[in-house]
C-alpha cells in the first residue's frame, strides 16, 4: 500500500497506494512511511524525496478502524495506548521527514486530511493543484490535533488562522493554501502538479545534497533558538559546507562560467 522507488534522477518516490480508502493511513503504511524515510536517508543513491498519493485523493488521514482511538468508550480501552501509538507512528514520520537531511516535496492532489496534511507540510516543498483541499475534522471527533500539527501549523499560517484549522475546522483549497503560506505553488490540474512535482525534486536532487541539507538544518531550528546560537549554528554548518567536494565543485564552476555539476553527498 505504499510504493517506493528510486529513479536514475536520485528522487526517491514515496506513493500512498490505497485509493479505495483515499489513501488512508493503516498502521502498516504510517510503519512503511516511517522506515521508507529512513531508507532514504541512508541511501547515498537518494537525493531528494517525493511524496503523493494515487487517486484523487492525497491522504484523509489515519484509518480510525485501526486507531486506538476507536476504541475510546469500550470497556478494554486504555488511553496510554494512544500516546504510544502516536509516539510509534504519525509522530514518527513527522519527526523523520522534518530532520531529513535531504530534501523533500509534496505533491498533494486531492484531499489532505489531518494528519495526512501535516504529513504533506513536514516536507520542504508543498506543491497543490486546484483541486486539492486541506481539511482538519480533529474537533469534529472530540479529538486534539495530533500528527505535529500544533507546531507545524502556527509556524506556516500564524496562530490565529492555525487556531481557527484546528478548532473551528476551517479547511483551504489549493491555491487558497499557497496565498496563506501552507504551500509554495499551486498547479491546474493533477498532471501539471506530478510533473511539476517530479521537475522540482529532480532538481533539488541535483543540487548540492550536504550544504541544501544543513541549510535546512538552520532554518527548522530557527523557530525555538536566539539570534546569537542561530549565528553560531550558521558558522559552524558553514564550516563543514567548505569541506566538501560540493563546495569545490560550486566554486569551479563560478570561476569557469558552467553549469556545477554536484557530486553526492560523502
Amino acid at each position: 500500500m505504499i510504493r517506493y522507488e528510486v529513479t536514475g534522477d536520485h528522487v526517491a518516490r514515496l506513493t500512498l497506494d490505497r485509493p479505495e480508502a483515499k489513501n488512508a493511513l493503516s498502521i502498516e503504511m504510517r510503519d512503511d512511511i516511517v522506515t521508507r524515510v529512513r531508507e532514504a536517508r541512508a541511501d547515498d543513491k537518494v537525493r531528494a524525496l517525493l511524496i503523493t498519493g494515487s487517486g484523487d485523493s492525497f491522504c484523509s488521514g489515519m484509518d480510525l478502524r485501526q486507531s486506538t482511538v476507536g476504541d475510546a468508550g469500550a470497556g478494554h480501552f486504555d488511553p496510554r495506548t494512544t500516546s504510544e501509538a502516536l509516539r510509534a507512528g504519525v509522530q514518527a514520520f513527522i519527526r523523520e521527514l522534518w530532520e531529513l537531511d535531504k530534501p523533500t516535496v509534496a505533491a498533494v492532489n486531492g484531499t489532505a486530511v489531518g494528519p495526512g496534511a501535516h504529513l504533506a507540510l513536514a516536507c520542504d516543498f508543498v506543491l497543490t493543484c486546484e483541486q486539492a483541499r486541506f481539511v482538519w475534522s480533529f474537533a469534529r471527533w472530540g479529538l486534539v490535533v495530533d500528527a505535529g500539527g500544533a507546531y507545524l501549523l502556527p509556524r506556516l499560517v500564524g496562530l490565529p488562522r492555525a487556531k481557527a484549522m484546528v478548532m473551528l475546522g476551517e479547511g483551504t483549497d489549493g491555491c487558497e493554501a499557497v496565498a496563506m503560506g501552507l504551500a509554495y505553488r499551486c498547479h491546474p490540474d493533477p498532471a501539471s502538479l506530478a510533473s511539476a512535482a517530479s521537475e522540482l525534486a529532480a532538481r533539488l536532487a541535483a543540487g548540492p545534497t550536504r550544504s541544501l541539507g544543513l541549510s535546512k538544518m538552520l532554518l527548522n531550528a530557527s523557530f525555538e533558538t536566539t539570534l546569537a546560537a542561530s549565528l553560531d549554528r550558521e558558522a559552524q554548518a558553514q564550516a563543514m559546507a567548505a569541506t566538501s567536494p560540493e563546495m569545490r565543485e560550486g566554486m569551479a564552476a563560478f570561476k569557469e562560467r558552467r553549469a556545477p555539476d554536484f557530486p553526492a553527498a560523502p
